[in-house]
């Protein structure tokens, strides 16, 4: 009796219009619509989480925190923060979709979430073996916008840290090969400082000036940890110092004596070629 009332009572909100019944190929579309954009998200998940380890493995930023405080601000400067409120998103977004589907209603979304985060994490490292991460990182620096987007703090120059492959070096500076171009590294007065040698790779903190750069501290670093910043370094100068790399050095930064620098000077006024105007100078 208690069945019959309920029927009559559905029956009439359906007759009224309070009810409306959707086709059996709407509700298999709103599923296969959860379904895509729940793997859809995983796999951003996946290729965010794959990013971050590759960003951390292979740049500068972790290196600045053995500097102890003095490394703070050039890691906060250069983190990837970017890369992580993306994958934050992803993943959450991914666990909501879960919760709109049928699964959830089987089992607790604790087990649920632990498995999607297990998930995630065991297949970002896997996707670590497929040099994903350095295809994005050549699109990033090749201009192509999203990937740029992304890896911005890799590709942007640090204000407070500063890592490269030492090409001049004197007693109180250094000139230095970086992603950027060369750099003016400032090391007069710094305490303890390393015995550094042409071809080192260094990894500075201190204070950037333009391209100059003025150290609180350094250190010769093992430059098999730094794969992005080397990879830069050879995208930067096509692996060899030539006319086409060195053509936009400021002559301030050549260090030959006064003379010599008056004459460089003028080859960027004049913009003539800048080997043929070095050797006219030297004559």
């Amino acid at each position: 009796m208690q069945d019959k009332k309920l029927e009559n009572t559905i029956m009439g909100k359906i007759k009224t219009g309070q009810v409306k019944l959707k086709s059996k190929y709407v509700f298999i579309a709103e599923k296969l619509g959860l379904g895509t954009a729940f793997t859809f998200s995983v796999l951003l998940s996946v290729l965010f989480f794959n990013l971050i380890l590759f960003y951390l493995k292979e740049t500068d930023n972790l290196k600045y925190l053995s500097f102890g405080k003095f490394g703070i601000l050039a890691f906060l400067e250069s983190f990837p923060y970017l890369l992580v409120v993306s994958f934050i998103v992803f993943i959450g977004l991914s666990g909501y979709l879960i919760t709109r589907s049928d699964v959830s209603y089987k089992k607790p979304f604790g087990y649920l979430a632990v498995g999607l985060v297990s998930f995630i994490i065991v297949f970002g490292i896997i996707s670590t073996y497929f040099n994903i991460g350095q295809s994005i990182e050549r699109q990033a620096r090749t201009g192509f916008a999203p990937a740029n987007m992304f890896l911005k703090p890799l590709t942007d120059m640090r204000d407070n840290g500063v890592a490269g492959v030492v090409f001049e070096q004197t007693d109180d500076y250094l000139v230095i090969q970086t992603p950027h171009g060369l750099r003016n590294i400032e090391t007069e007065g710094i305490e303890n400082l390393p015995e550094i040698n042409k071809g080192d790779f260094i990894l500075a903190v201190g204070d950037r000036n333009g391209f100059d750069f003025k150290v609180n501290q350094i250190k010769i670093v093992d430059k098999e940890n730094m794969g992005a910043i080397n990879r830069g370094i050879d995208f930067k100068f096509d692996k060899n110092l030539d006319d086409k790399n060195i053509k936009n050095l400021p002559s301030n930064m050549m260090f030959f004596n006064k003379e010599d620098k008056e004459c460089i000077k003028k080859c960027f006024e004049e913009k003539v070629n800048p080997r043929n105007c070095f050797k006219e100078c030297h004559k």
